[in-house]
């Protein structure tokens, strides 16, 4: 049986790709992680995959300019391509691709919301102010697709809520997101890759 192959994208520490490549280990993901790509030359998620025997690539992925964001959305398409991924996981890239790498492979990305609720960066920390002031009383975690350059929308794959308690603190409260996000991306690749593989043995009409 063919393993299917996961190509990580993350720019920090790495607790969520952890999760895949505790996954992974154990079998309780039927998939090889095959490389951990990263933005950031000090980003603790290489030494996680260097300790699980991944290969942890470094790419030069910055700049606003459109042309430059774009020759780097060009070296990373070329860099994933060369690892033949069946799926491609977004654990915390903290840049914004553009469309075409969307439309170059299948990408899943987490975000620590609901779907519709608070896209981009600190979703954690706005979404545990806005309980404060009264107006949520749950937040949660989603994987999507990423088809284009939206940012954190997309199809969704599946949903987790995570309810706010009277005596959380910020911490207790990222803490338990950190926890179900540990959960839901492994359910997340699991799920897509299943759909990846339906879609793959659905003939074409």
């Amino acid at each position: 049986m063919i393993v299917a192959r996961i190509v990580i994208l993350a720019s920090g520490s790495g607790t969520n790709c952890q999760a895949l490549l505790d996954a992974t280990a154990s079998g309780e993901l039927d998939a090889s992680i095959v490389a951990v790509i990263t933005n950031n030359p000090d980003a603790g998620v290489l030494a996680r995959a260097e300790a699980a025997g991944v290969p942890g690539i470094v790419i030069e992925h910055k700049g606003r300019d459109p042309e430059t964001r774009r020759a780097a959305d060009r070296r990373l398409i070329e860099t994933v391509r060369a690892q033949n991924p069946d799926l491609v996981v977004l654990a915390g890239w903290m840049r914004i691709l553009g469309a075409e790498v969307g439309a170059a492979f299948p990408i899943m990305n987490l975000h620590p919301a609901k779907p519709g609720e608070l896209p981009g960066v600190g979703a954690i920390e706005r979404a545990f102010e806005a309980y404060q002031r009264g107006e949520m009383s749950e937040s949660g975690v989603m994987v999507h697709w990423v088809p284009d350059d939206g940012v954190d929308v997309g199809p969704v794959i599946a949903t987790s809520t995570v309810p706010f308690h009277a005596e959380d603190t910020l911490d207790r409260f990222a803490n338990r997101m950190h926890q179900a996000e540990h959960a839901l991306i492994v359910d997340g690749a699991r799920l897509a890759l299943e759909s990846i593989r339906l879609a793959s043995d659905t003939p074409s009409s």
